[in-house]
């Protein structure tokens, strides 16, 4: 069904890590036919075998250009339902969840403004582009797509029965985040979830990237549970995954 979906995330999240490995085989391949010293030769293995490494963390485990799964099913359990994807990107997540919960529907939001196209390039816009995702994987008639910040929502009060916002939200600061998440307790229904993932400080991370995906600036999960707590929500469900730290959140 995703076989023509393109997220267009950059070759060298996916790839980048193979212009470091090949050069340094090379090298150690070279070193050892001129005989070279144990040191040298060890210093190039090494690079080599971390760089494969990543490659195979960076597209097997995380896998930026594919739809990654619902990190957890306790998110919208009915099943059915309107959904808001905050800081939709070009569609990951508007895409795992609408292949997990079939009967639901998506608005996708972002803000699509010179950051996105830094992001996601200027082939195409942000609008034309998620749409062509949608129709890809089948979805054009459960979805919708809609300009906004989501710091201040472009929603009237109770509008979604659940929020779903992806590596978006800690690209801001503290002031940001906590506005967004006061917008988001606003447009959702009473007891309706919120799942919020984020990029993870972890060992995935640290070894296939090390700062490259920190955006600005990673907090803990205690950072986090904080924040969601004091913008009003109940915490339901925390958790991992390869580069991810996850909440399902609700309204009270």
């Amino acid at each position: 069904m995703t076989a023509n979906v393109d997220f267009h995330y950059p070759w060298w999240l996916s790839y980048g890590h193979l212009m470091i490995a090949i050069p340094a085989l090379l090298v150690w391949v070279w070193g050892r036919s001129r005989k070279w010293s144990k040191l040298p030769m060890f210093f190039f293995a090494a690079i080599a075998i971390w760089a494969f490494s990543s490659f195979l963390i960076a597209r097997f485990v995380f896998n930026a250009n594919a739809v990654p799964a619902l990190p957890t099913q306790a998110f919208l359990p009915t099943g059915t339902g309107k959904i808001l994807d905050m800081g939709a990107g070009t569609g990951r997540s508007s895409l795992m969840v609408l292949e997990s919960r079939p009967n639901a529907s998506v608005v996708a939001l972002d803000l699509f403004t010179e950051s996105y196209k830094h992001h996601f390039g200027t082939e195409m816009s942000g609008q034309e582009r998620l749409a062509a995702n949608f129709r890809a994987a089948g979805f054009e008639n459960r979805t919708a797509i809609q300009a906004g910040d989501m710091r201040q929502l472009p929603f009237d009060a109770a509008s979604f029965d659940a929020i779903v916002s992806s590596y978006a939200i800690d690209h801001l600061n503290r002031k940001g985040v906590d506005s967004s998440l006061r917008e988001a307790l606003r447009v959702l229904k009473p007891q309706g979830d919120m799942l919020l993932t984020l990029v993870a400080n972890d060992f995935w991370s640290s070894v296939a990237f090390g700062p490259l995906l920190l955006h600005g600036g990673l907090h803990k999960a205690d950072w986090w549970s904080d924040r969601l707590r004091e913008n009003g929500f109940q915490i339901v469900e925390q958790g991992t995954k390869p580069i991810t730290l996850y909440f399902l959140a609700r309204k009270p």
